[in-house]
């Protein structure tokens, strides 16, 4: 077990100094295995964080995404944390003013991390296979750049699926109906 782990700490080391040394504006900590976003990277990195505008960390087994994340990646366009353990985001993630892109599908989300109807330049929102019932659409309308929102494999409200354009002003993504099923 012990050689897993350090075979894993060795592959994001790996990354993280790749990042780093070719000065490339994106850190891909897809597979790794974590559980939370590793400290020593805020150091490792501290010359780089503002050119980073790409994040993947996805597949991990992550429960939380803290606030000094947030603050420390300031430039990211896009954010992958697809598959994890994610249920809140912090009220932080609204200073991502260039984020464009959200990837928070396969969470455990139960209700949509509002938030993230506060990111100014938020084009997309993956939110599929979580646990979310209710929508803040008044929210998420009154988002200008706001162009796709997917919320499939999620047991939404049966009232969410009479929105349709022009009430809802970007796409809108949802599972399709189950057939209701004859006595």
């Amino acid at each position: 077990m012990h050689r897993r782990m350090g075979e894993a700490v060795a592959r994001v080391a790996r990354k993280v100094n790749d990042t780093v040394e070719n000065k490339r504006d994106s850190l891909d900590l897809a597979n790794c295995k974590l559980m939370t976003f590793p400290v020593g990277i805020y150091k490792a990195m501290r010359s780089v964080t503002e050119g980073i505008h790409r994040i993947s960390l996805a597949n991990n087994e992550l429960k939380s995404i803290t606030s000094r994340f947030v603050t420390t990646f300031s430039q990211l366009t896009e954010l992958n944390l697809a598959g994890n353990y994610l249920h809140r985001l912090p009220e932080e993630i609204t200073a991502l003013l260039h984020l464009r892109a959200i990837d928070l599908s396969r969470n455990r989300f139960r209700r949509f991390p509002e938030p993230l109807a506060a990111v100014p330049a938020l084009e997309i929102i993956d939110l599929e296979e979580n646990e979310i019932a209710e929508v803040p659409m008044d929210k998420l309308a009154s988002m200008a750049l706001l162009r796709s929102l997917n919320l499939r494999a999620n047991p939404v409200v049966p009232e969410l699926r009479l929105l349709v354009r022009p009430l809802v002003p970007f796409e809108l993504l949802l599972s399709p109906e189950e057939p209701i099923p004859k006595a």
